[in-house]
């Protein structure tokens, strides 16, 4: 089936998230090493970026690394670390040439500080870009967010720059690293897997959810089109009926 020609461009959803699963078992399934899936993964993530760009999506999150990730061994963490740097230092001029813009949320001062130089000239490199906004969670956990912007919340209202009874969810969410990008309308999740991971716990509130059975590797165009295609056939009532 072709799911692109079903698409209704008046009702795509504006901001995508992604959890990238799969990459390890892909590998392992082919007597690869784990970083082998997670090369190959960088695939997925252009026809992922081509496809959001065909449908004129304006947002798409990718869970690159999690601040669990930290406890692998060090042998993947630091290949992946190496990984990252090389991915970021090639793929910024592409993302300039297709107009997307990169964005990044997490603990980033926990990354190698040759990562931290590499993000930075990439989100310098990209900033004029207006065509899609591409935010890649490194270091996150949503958990470390929420926490974190409560410690600062709380440092504000000590400081009496906020009252605490004027604290809402709109306050509350210009604490989050998202506070920038509107909360995601769809959250996908490759490889099987029916969890979310301690991935934008807060944001994801009434996102709809679509689980592939896809190993990220393999997620290709087609793949991200059935997702679409699987959201526009779902009703968003937001805590309201049908009726309303």
């Amino acid at each position: 089936m072709d799911f692109k020609e079903k698409i209704d461009y008046k009702k795509v959803p504006r901001h995508v998230a992604i959890i990238m699963d799969g990459n390890g078992r892909w590998a392992k399934s082919r007597g690869k090493e784990r970083i082998y899936g997670h090369e190959n993964g960088i695939n997925a993530v252009r026809e992922t970026l081509e496809a959001a760009g065909e449908l004129q999506i304006p947002y798409i999150t990718i869970f690159a690394f999690s601040t669990e990730n930290w406890n692998r061994p060090k042998k993947e963490v630091d290949t992946l670390m190496e990984l990252l740097v090389s991915v970021i230092r090639k793929e910024s001029q592409e993302l300039c040439k297709n107009g997307i813009k990169l964005h990044t949320i997490g603990d980033l001062m926990t990354l190698p500080e040759k990562c931290q130089k590499e993000l930075k000239e990439a989100l310098n490199i990209t900033k004029n870009n207006n065509k899609l906004n591409l935010i890649v969670a490194l270091s996150y956990s949503a958990r470390w967010e929420i926490v974190n912007a409560a410690k600062q919340l709380a440092k504000d209202v000590k400081e009496e720059k906020i009252k605490l009874e004027n604290i809402n969810n709109n306050i509350f969410e210009k604490y989050l690293t998202t506070s920038n990008f509107p909360d995601p309308d769809l959250l996908i999740r490759t490889s099987g897997e029916l969890r979310i991971s301690n991935f934008l716990l807060w944001q994801v509130a009434y996102s709809e959810f679509y689980f592939s059975p896809v190993l990220w590797p393999d997620f290709t165009k087609h793949d991200f089109f059935q997702a679409i295609f699987e959201y526009q056939k779902r009703d968003r009532r937001f805590g309201k009926t049908s009726d309303y």
